[in-house]
């Protein structure tokens, strides 16, 4: 029987992409396919920063140069900055698996498989900038979401809330921005590629949904004020209009919540 949190650790320390690629998919595959041991004695080690090429050069997010889309360069820096996200998103889930012990097993199955489609997402954007004549670390990028992966490392609750509930969900809000203004350059094959992730991205969001919530009722809290707490006190700046209320509902978002979360972006 395979042991869960061994195959997230190896896939945590993988430091080259095509190892962490590979390892990813292996696990998830495995998992997905076989039994496996939830370890409920033994605690997780401290987090620390996950396994990563020597590049991209990570630097404060207000450093980033802002290119248009008018240029092939700003469209591939556009694709290499998504990609940036699903390269980190695939440590965050493997992370997931591994530090919160004690969990049921739909929730690794769950992690497991985001896993595997953040690595899949990764892969089409990277083949996507090796078309542009570009590749994964050609470009500045920051360090935004392992931040925050470290700020909630000790409570899965706030795992869940502030990183698929609160950064994850940023995607979905923004990226029919971008797929609109790919596609009046003209650039279907990257319009492609994000319809794709932004359909996919949503089921992840809802797997945070659906586990913040079963996380608030083993706390015996309530699940839209806890959110909302939580948002004000370390994520206010993240929320910030046209916010995706189709997506965001379909991901487990209540109308009372959208509604709340209007207000606190324009508080």
């Amino acid at each position: 029987m395979i042991d869960i949190h061994v195959l997230a650790k190896q896939c945590l320390a993988a430091a080259s992409v095509e190892e962490k690629l590979a390892r990813s998919a292996e696990a998830a595959a495995s998992i997905a396919a076989r039994d496996f041991r939830i370890e409920t004695r033994a605690e997780p080690e401290p987090i620390d920063q996950p396994g990563r090429p020597s590049r991209p050069r990570l630097v404060p997010a207000r450093q980033l140069a802002q290119r248009g889309l008018g240029s092939a360069e700003g469209r591939a820096a556009l694709v290499h900055a998504v990609a940036h996200i699903e390269f980190n998103a695939i440590d965050l889930a493997w992370d997931a698996v591994y530090r919160f012990r004690g969990m049921p097993r739909e929730y690794y199955r769950d992690w497991a498989q985001v896993a595997a489609d953040e690595t899949r997402h990764f892969r089409m954007l990277s083949a996507r900038l090796a078309e542009m004549d570009h590749a994964y670390g050609d470009f500045d990028a920051h360090n935004g979401l392992w931040e925050m992966a470290v700020k909630t490392s000790a409570s899965c609750l706030e795992r869940m809330a502030l990183v698929p509930r609160v950064l994850e969900a940023r995607g979905l809000d923004v990226t029919p921005g971008m797929i609109a203004r790919l596609r009046a350059v003209g650039d279907e094959r990257t319009v492609g590629i994000l319809e794709i992730i932004l359909r996919e991205e949503v089921a992840h969001v809802a797997a945070g949904s659906r586990w913040f919530e079963w996380c608030c009722a083993r706390a015996g809290v309530d699940a839209q004020e806890t959110f909302a707490r939580l948002v004000a006190e370390h994520a206010r700046g993240v929320l910030k209009p046209p916010f995706n209320t189709a997506a965001r509902r379909a991901a487990g978002f209540g109308e009372q919540e959208i509604n709340r979360l209007m207000r606190q972006s324009a508080a």
